[in-house]
């Protein structure tokens, strides 16, 4: 039975062109977007009882474009201004890259990984001499401290906003053959509006490693995993996945 209605637990793109409207068109798919989760960004008061300065450090981790954000809006309401000589350590280049929308990318010490955390650590590990900040949402993965604390560095978590699961209101409604995942919240969501979920037939895809583990600790199936050496994108993993699948279903 071909795949025909997919949910992707993202906002619907503002872009025209989305790669997920072809991919629509391409497979004659249903595709709706839902977020899983909602991010309620932390006051600057909340901020304040951290007992964090901003200041006192000489580098920042970021783990996410929303942890970007965040960021400089917790600096805006504080009337901080963020100096020039601040480093900055992405995830991946597509992180990094989204620091334009903030600072003078060329003019600022930026650096970034492939995809996976460890990537980012061996770089992080020869500027160990840095003061780290680490903006995570409330809750965050444990995986980032422990790998920071075993490779012995000095570092802070600041919690700059929280993520909150959506509720589906009507169960009825949830007759989805792939659900599309960004986020290890987006999983968390998925068991608390449905804790009688049975995966069946239905496909799950998940962008990320850290995604791609709470999916296989919930005891569900992973059957798209992305970013792979084939498909660097979600859109590309679904696209070789629904060639392949369809063309057995004939």
């Amino acid at each position: 039975m071909k795949i025909k209605k997919i949910l992707v637990s993202q906002p619907e793109p503002n872009n025209p062109k989305s790669p997920y409207y072809d991919l629509a068109k391409k497979y004659n798919l249903k595709v709706d977007f839902r977020p899983f989760i909602q991010v309620e960004g932390v006051s600057a008061k909340d901020f304040r009882q951290q007992k964090i300065n901003i200041l006192d450090f000489t580098a920042i981790i970021f783990t996410s474009k929303t942890g970007i954000d965040h960021f400089f809006r917790i600096c805006s309401e504080l009337r901080i201004c963020v100096p020039d000589t601040m480093k900055y350590f992405c995830i991946t280049e597509n992180v990094a890259f989204y620091l334009q929308k903030y600072i003078v990318y060329r003019k600022r010490k930026i650096f970034h990984g492939k995809s996976r955390f460890q990537d980012l650590v061996d770089l992080i590990i020869k500027h160990r001499e840095d003061n780290f900040l680490v903006p995570l949402p409330e809750p965050h993965n444990a995986e980032i401290p422990e790998i920071l604390d075993k490779n012995n560095i000095k570092y802070t978590i600041g919690t700059l906003y929280r993520t909150i699961s959506n509720h589906f209101s009507n169960a009825s409604d949830f007759d989805y053959d792939m659900l599309v995942f960004y986020s290890p919240s987006g999983i968390k969501s998925l068991k608390e509006n449905f804790p009688d979920f049975v995966q069946g037939d239905i496909k799950i895809a998940a962008f990320g490693p850290t995604t791609a583990c709470a999916v296989e600790q919930e005891g569900l199936r992973l059957d798209i995993n992305a970013p792979n050496p084939k498909a660097p994108s979600m859109t590309m993993a679904l696209d070789e996945y629904l060639k392949e699948f369809n063309r057995n279903c004939k």
